[in-house]
C-alpha cells in the first residue's frame, strides 16, 4: 500500500497533517480539505472563542460536504496524547468521552478527521452540569423571507436588553440566525431551556405574524425560535464555523448595527479571513461580562401562572411532569367525544384531525426523499396541486450514526373527499432496521 499523501502544517508549536489535502470538499466551489485547514488554521483565534474548553461532538463529512455525514460523540480510540478529553453523561444515561479543543492543532486534529463545522457543547469541560451559554436558534421555515429572520433577531435583542442580558448574534451559514448569551455558570439545563422558552414566547406574542415558539411543525409559521437547542446534549455550529452549503459559507458574527443590512452569503471560506483581518472579530468580548437568568426565570414563571406550561420536548428526552402531550396535534386523541369546536371524533375516542399529515418517504439520503415525494405527487396529481409551499414538511432526522430524511405532507388544504389515504412511504428507511439497538460508537479512522 502507497503512502497516503498528506501536508504538514505547523500550528500552536505543533506539527499536524492533513492527510488527502487535495480531496475536494466542496464539489460546486472546488474547494479542497487543505483550503478548510488553512481557513480554520487563518482564523483559529476566533474560531476558539466559540468552542474552546468545551466537548464538542464530531460531525464528519468524510465524502464531503454534499455526502451524508455521520455524528461521533466518542472521541476515536487512536488520537495523540495532546488532544484532550472529557467523560459527558447523556439524557439517556450513557455516556462518552468527547474532545475538547484548547488551541488551533487541536482544532486542525478534527478537520483533518472530515469536520467542517464545529458542534461544541454550552458548557464548559470543567463543569458539564451548569452550561454558560444560552443559545437562541432562528430557524426560518419555508416560505420565510431573510428580513423576517433579520427582524426576528432584533426582536430577540429587545427582550435580552429588557432582561439585562446581552444577546451577541451570528449568521448560522444557512439560512437563519443565532443569538448566544454569555450566562454565569449557575442553572441547570433545564432552567436554561425554560429561560429560553419564555423568550420564544414573549418574542411571539410581540410578532405574532412573524415569529412562533410552536414546536410541532404542522403548527408552526415564520421563524421558530428553537428552544429545544438548550436542551441537555443539543449541539449548534459554531461561530467561525464553515457549514455544508455550496458555497462554503460561514457562521458569521456581526455587531447588532450590521444585523438589518446584512447578507449571509457574503461570508465565506475565502472572504471570512479577510473580514476578521480588516474589522475584527465582533463577539470579542463575548465572554467579559456573563449574565444571569434571574429575569427570564421571572418571566417563566409569569408566563406559567397564566397558563402557559412546558412546551414538548425532543422525542428521546424523558418525559417531563409538567410537559403536554408528546404528540403532533393532528394525531392527538381527544379527551373527550366531541371536544373542540373543530374537531370531531371517531367510535373509538381518537380525534379526526382536520389538517391531516402522511408520511410520503423515509430515506436514507435527502435526493431519494424528494424523488420519493415526486413519485407520490404523480400517483396524486389533484392533491399535490393545492398543497401550499408550508405543507411540505422535511425532516433532518438523527439515526445512529449519520442523518437521515423524512418528508411529510399536510392535506390541510385538500378537501376530505380528495385525501388520498396513507400508505407505506416510498421509500421506506429505517435506520434501526436489522441492527443491534444498543449502543454501539462508530468506527472511526484516524483521517479522512
Amino acid at each position: 500500500m502507497g503512502k497516503v499523501p498528506q501536508t504538514v502544517l505547523e500550528v500552536a508549536g505543533r506539527q499536524v497533517a492533513i492527510t488527502h489535502p487535495d480531496k475536494v470538499v466542496f464539489p460546486r466551489a472546488g474547494h479542497t480539505k487543505l483550503d478548510l485547514a488553512k481557513y480554520y488554521a487563518a482564523v483559529a483565534d476566533a474560531a476558539l472563542r466559540g468552542i474552546a474548553a468545551r466537548p464538542v461532538v464530531l460531525k464528519r463529512y468524510v465524502s464531503g460536504a454534499e455526502g451524508e455525514p455521520f455524528f461521533q460523540k466518542r472521541a476515536p480510540e487512536q488520537h495523540p496524547e495532546w488532544v484532550e478529553t472529557v467523560e459527558l453523561r447523556f439524557p439517556s444515561g450513557r455516556t462518552a468521552r468527547e474532545i475538547v479543543v484548547l488551541d488551533a492543532a487541536q482544532l486542525l486534529w478534527i478537520v483533518n478527521l472530515g469536520c467542517i463545522d464545529l458542534n461544541p457543547h454550552p458548557v464548559r469541560a470543567d463543569d458539564l452540569e451548569h452550561p454558560d451559554e444560552l443559545r437562541v436558534d432562528l430557524d426560518p421555515g419555508p416560505g420565510t423571507s431573510w428580513d423576517d429572520v433579520r427582524r426576528v433577531a432584533l426582536l430577540v435583542r429587545d427582550v435580552l436588553d429588557e432582561h439585562d442580558l446581552r444577546g451577541w448574534p451570528k449568521t448560522s451559514g444557512s439560512r437563519g440566525m443565532h443569538v448566544y448569551v454569555r450566562i454565569e455558570q449557575r442553572w441547570s439545563f433545564d432552567q436554561v431551556r425554560r429561560a429560553t422558552l419564555a423568550l420564544a414566547r414573549e418574542v411571539e406574542r410581540r410578532a405574532p405574524a412573524r415569529a412562533t415558539s410552536k414546536w410541532w411543525k404542522e403548527e408552526r409559521h415564520g421563524v421558530f425560535l428553537d428552544y429545544n437547542q438548550n436542551a441537555k446534549d443539543r449541539t449548534v455550529a459554531s461561530a467561525w464555523s464553515v457549514r455544508p452549503t455550496p458555497d462554503a459559507r460561514v457562521s458569521m458574527p456581526l455587531e447588532w448595527d450590521e444585523v438589518a443590512g446584512c447578507d449571509p452569503a457574503a461570508f465565506t471560506l475565502v472572504t471570512s479571513p479577510a473580514h476578521l483581518a480588516e474589522r475584527g472579530d465582533a463577539s470579542a468580548a463575548i465572554d467579559a461580562a456573563p449574565g444571569s437568568l434571574d429575569k427570564l426565570l421571572e418571566l417563566s414563571a409569569a408566563q406559567e401562572a397564566a397558563g402557559l406550561g412546558d412546551a414538548p420536548w425532543p422525542p428521546h428526552y424523558k418525559k417531563q411532569q409538567d410537559e403536554p402531550p408528546r404528540v403532533a396535534p393532528s394525531r392527538m386523541k381527544s379527551a373527550s367525544a366531541g371536544q373542540g369546536a373543530n374537531a370531531t371524533t371517531t367510535g373509538s375516542g381518537h380525534r379526526r384531525p382536520t389538517h391531516p399529515l402522511i408520511t410520503v418517504a423515509r430515506a436514507k439520503h435527502k435526493e431519494d426523499a424528494f424523488a420519493g415525494l415526486e413519485r407520490w405527487k404523480a400517483r396524486h396529481p389533484a392533491a399535490a396541486a393545492m398543497l401550499q409551499v408550508d405543507d411540505i414538511l422535511v425532516d433532518s432526522m438523527r439515526g445512529r450514526s449519520s442523518t437521515w430524511t423524512r418528508i411529510r405532507v399536510n392535506l390541510r388544504h385538500v378537501p376530505e373527499s380528495e385525501r388520498s389515504s396513507e400508505e407505506p412511504p416510498d421509500p421506506d428507511y429505517d435506520p434501526w432496521r436489522g441492527s443491534d439497538p444498543g449502543p454501539r460508537a462508530p468506527k472511526t479512522s484516524s483521517s479522512s
